[in-house]
């Protein structure tokens, strides 16, 4: 029986990427040695995390002045590292699900945070638009998809301070004017390769305007200064990002990837919409085309065991909804084929016709 892996992270990866990595595991670069056995300063794994940088800024069109950067610790170290190294007196937040809560914390550590807008009190089933950005902020932050609740703010905000975003989900699912930023930043296990590495694009020129001592490892300076070589990088999962950006490359590159992600995320949503079992939990203009979050109608909340052993019989794999919020939640990241998401509607169709 074929699985449909609808896991929100880590996730699915192309085969392209699996069965790269999976070669590269016994015999990385024809050097009869694992790629998990050999030096990161190799002439081979330093052509690696090169062409993965350019790849990124080539995808993303990144303009000039800004660096690619690998760095350990998971997006949640990007929490710190980012008000550590950009916040002087103030920041602006938009409070839309756990990972900002948890980002806001962290900036409350090193100055005044501002949170702009919150949608708490709704339990975060929207993204709040309606807000006002300071313009005496040092940046503003925002989490562009949020994988919990299922919501996703897709176009880069107008804001009056340079910008800062958690793209940890939905990276590479849509063109970003990465002008309007001075970080961006995405852990791995999404829509790029497995956990372990995260992905920094930050303009130069933000850096050094603290007046803060920044510990060594924690400064973007010394990973810029270090080409993401001041210690060892994770190696395994840089070369599996490098492998999945040939592969974005190969299909057609952002905007491709984009539309085919639209048209998963719109069959999803309207079999949902069109269904007397399934309701979908997120406010229709804030839906996320990356994390379908969905439950069962109130007449049938007693059936929600049943469907989730139904939906593994079939195949489907990691659609349980987060511990947080319960529910049923189907990752549609660029790797999972359309295939998949007909297969779960089928799966939903035959289960509202048994009952």
């Amino acid at each position: 029986m074929k699985k449909h892996n609808f896991f929100a992270g880590p996730s699915i990866l192309s085969q392209y990427t699996i069965k790269n990595t999976a070669d590269a595991v016994i015999n990385f670069a024809d050097m009869g040695l694992s790629l998990l056995e050999v030096s990161h300063r190799s002439k081979q794994f330093t052509a690696v995390i090169e062409e993965a940088s350019a790849l990124v800024k080539e995808l993303l069109q990144v303009p000039e002045g800004y660096t690619v950067l690998w760095l350990g610790g998971g997006a949640s170290m990007q929490f710190c590292m980012v008000p550590f190294n950009l916040l002087r007196k103030k920041a602006a937040y938009l409070e839309t699900g756990t990972w900002a809560v948890n980002a806001i914390k962290e900036a409350r550590l090193f100055g005044d945070v501002d949170v702009v807008a919150s949608s708490k009190d709704a339990n975060f089933n929207f993204v709040p638009t309606d807000f006002v950005i300071p313009a005496d902020a040092d940046y503003f932050h925002y989490t562009s998809n949020n994988t919990i609740y299922g919501t996703e703010l897709r176009k880069d905000p107008d804001s009056p301070v340079p910008m800062v975003a958690d793209m940890s989900s939905d990276i590479f699912s849509r063109p970003v004017d990465v002008s309007k930023y001075d970080l961006i930043y995405a852990g791995a296990q999404k829509n790029l390769a497995p956990a372990g590495v995260t992905l920094v694009i930050v303009k130069n020129d933000a850096l050094g305007h603290v007046d803060r001592a920044i510990p060594t490892m924690l400064d973007y300076r010394t990973h810029v200064k270090k080409d993401s070589m001041f210690n060892t990088p994770p190696v395994l999962p840089i070369f599996s990002a490098l492998q999945t950006l040939r592969y974005y490359k190969e299909l057609g590159g952002i905007e491709k990837l984009m539309l085919a992600d639209e048209e998963k995320a719109a069959r999803l949503y309207d079999a949902i919409d069109s269904s007397r079992m399934f309701v979908g939990t997120a406010q229709a203009d804030s839906r996320s085309i990356m994390n379908v979050c969905f439950v069962m109608a109130p007449e049938y909340k007693e059936l929600e065991g049943e469907f989730a052993e139904f939906a593994a019989s079939k195949g489907m794999m990691g659609i349980k909804g987060h511990r947080s919020v319960g529910g049923f939640r189907a990752s549609l990241y660029n790797a999972l084929p359309l295939e998949s998401v007909e297969a779960l509607i089928d799966c939903m169709k035959q289960f509202e016709a048994k009952h």
